[in-house]
């Protein structure tokens, strides 16, 4: 709906304050990022073009220096821009989905189940990388999953959709805090723990990274988890 694809039954959505049925839905489009399930990549185009795909469209040049800054931010070397995409391995190609996605610099990105096609290891390698690039810190981000971890590790606001009824809107913590009723509590009953450790805060860290964190002593971890088990029932 955001996008168009499908129109409102009622209500509206606005951007910027800009009732989005006020504007052509090409520029809708063109004006928003997007990261899908399998990257969406063109086979028959090498990376470069991949990345500049966007821009022609929108006609706005993605220039080669733009180029190399995305690849850059995503962690990929340059010499990686002249090879096919069945050259690169799942991880590598959501990379360049993400590249693409950022290259005429969008406001507001649009992500739909971007992670879940890959293994545990590389999914849990791209939600940190993800979550360190300072780049997106001024986007507009919508990620659709059905990892509630992931929903935990990676959203500052979480809506809860069930049967297309939203049953929660707000911050991790006042999901697990103050569930708005009992479909809230059961559907996060069986992952509490592992989503308080996530959301449980020791200096300036979640506490799972803070006990994975090898310079902090056995001693302060053992403080921060009786700390926390204190809290947590």
């Amino acid at each position: 709906m955001i996008n168009r694809l499908e129109e409102l039954d009622s209500g509206t959505i606005s951007i910027n304050g800009e009732d989005i049925t006020q504007q052509s839905k090409e520029n809708l489009r063109r004006s928003i990022g997007y990261v899908i399930q399998d990257t969406g990549l063109l086979p028959h185009l090498n990376i470069r073009q991949n990345i500049e795909l966007v821009g022609k469209i929108s006609e706005r040049e993605v220039p080669p220096e733009k180029v190399n800054e995305l690849l850059s931010l995503i962690g990929l070397p340059n010499d990686i821009l002249d090879k096919r995409v069945a050259e690169l391995s799942g991880g590598q190609q959501q990379r360049i989905g993400l590249a693409r996605a950022l290259a005429t610099d969008p406001e507001i990105i649009l992500m739909d189940e971007p992670f879940s096609a890959l293994d545990n290891i590389t999914r849990s390698q791209l939600q940190d990388d993800f979550l360190n690039l300072k780049h997106l810190d001024t986007k507009t981000i919508l990620l659709v999953t059905h990892d509630v971890q992931e929903a935990f590790k990676l959203g500052d606001k979480i809506v809860l959709l069930e049967e297309g009824q939203i049953q929660q809107y707000g911050t991790p913590l006042e999901l697990l805090n103050s569930p708005a009723n009992e479909k809230v509590e059961l559907f996060l009953k069986k992952d509490k723990f592992i989503l308080s450790l996530q959301t449980s805060r020791h200096n300036q860290k979640s506490l799972f990274d803070y006990l994975n964190d090898s310079e902090v002593s056995s001693k302060d971890k053992q403080v921060a988890m009786d700390g926390f088990f204190k809290h947590l029932f």
